[in-house]
């Protein structure tokens, strides 16, 4: 359920309601709008006598929630969810927000393969308008004997790229061992396809004072997704943004069949924002620029693009990446998509 506050509800009264929650064994969450002040109640709700916290002073009424996804559902916040980079005091980064009406875009490597590699690229993605760096340090691949990154030696060479550009890091954690080492490097820390449902990892991540971007399972369904976003919201961290990256199905013209149908439906579900991958989303190159501009127009509130010098010579995943001229050409391209649908891409700085 979610007990919403009158507007001029006092800092006791709420105190009260979350005391009175508490003894019902179940756990509250305050959230802090600009109107009003909703504490969504998570926990088994059918001992409880719902109708007897509406009485209770300052509240104005008692909703019940349907979903099992209680944080998460569009009646625990009265607005949607804008989810910023945590500032660096000791960084040039510039700070991004996913959700607002200005679309960001993510852009980089699919994996760091090198020093010059990852600064070359993070440059050519700033100069082209991307607002923060993707590439994989550590890279869960099917077969042991592929490429598995260059692990914190990847994490400094992000960390220079941001350095020198100002660009955040976005990047996969894998493990919950390594969640402090990666959020030592990262600003937004990453949860891969593979580890959708790996809910101790999601359970650190809720500990983390960092953005978590969380990647739809590859056959996972929409209801999946957000009950992995609840794992994380429940541990403390708000700051869950959820990630469309195609799912498997008989289709073989594609890698995945990236469907963007799950992004009106996240949103008409949740509050949180939602990015798309067109990269791993088809595998094919020649896909990216179409699905990218088809999802800012379904309301994508993010992008997530590989992009390399040379395609051809990439470690992981060539085939659907991007080199610096067609990932420019698609920048000047969403600007225009985004403007037709009464939105923009995000600036550095915005």
């Amino acid at each position: 359920m979610i007990v919403i506050m009158r507007p001029g509800a006092s800092p006791a009264e709420i105190e009260n309601v979350e005391a009175r929650v508490r003894e019902a064994g179940l756990e509250p969450h305050v959230t802090y709008g600009p109107d009003c002040k909703v504490i969504t109640v998570v926990g088994d709700e059918r001992a409880v006598q719902v109708q007897n916290f509406g009485v209770l002073p300052g509240v104005d009424r008692v909703v019940s929630v349907q979903a099992k996804y209680k944080l998460a559902s569009v009646e625990a916040r009265a607005e949607r969810s804008v989810i910023g980079t945590v500032p660096r005091s000791d960084s040039t980064m510039k700070a991004i927000a996913f959700g607002g009406e200005a679309i960001p875009v993510v852009a980089g490597p699919c994996t760091v393969e090198g020093r010059e590699q990852v600064i070359e690229i993070a440059e050519a993605v700033r100069a082209a308008g991307a607002v923060a760096l993707r590439g994989g340090a550590f890279k869960p691949r099917t077969s042991p004997y592929a490429f598995q990154g260059l692990e914190e030696e990847g994490l400094e060479y992000l960390a220079e790229a941001r350095e020198r550009t100002g660009l955040p890091v976005v990047t996969e954690v894998m493990t919950t061992e390594s969640v402090p080492l990666v959020a030592k490097y990262a600003d937004v820390l990453q949860i891969g396809a593979r580890n959708m449902q790996n809910f101790n990892l999601l359970r650190a991540l809720g500990a983390v004072n960092r953005p978590v971007l969380l990647k739809r399972g590859m056959s996972a369904t929409v209801d999946e997704l957000l009950h992995a976003a609840e794992y994380i919201l429940m541990e403390g961290n708000p700051d869950v943004i959820l990630c469309e990256r195609g799912v498997r199905t008989f289709e073989d013209h594609s890698r995945n069949t990236l469907s963007l149908s799950a992004v009106p439906a996240l949103k008409h579900r949740a509050h949180l924002p939602v990015v798309v991958d067109p990269s791993h989303g088809t595998g094919y190159a020649y896909m990216v620029g179409p699905m990218s501009r088809a999802a800012v127009a379904a309301g994508a509130d993010g992008l997530i693009i590989e992009v390399h010098a040379d395609p051809s010579k990439a470690f992981v995943d060539g085939a659907q990446t991007l080199d610096f001229k067609a990932f420019e050409k698609l920048m000047a391209e969403l600007r225009a998509v985004a403007e037709a649908v009464g939105r923009s891409v995000a600036a550095q700085g915005e």
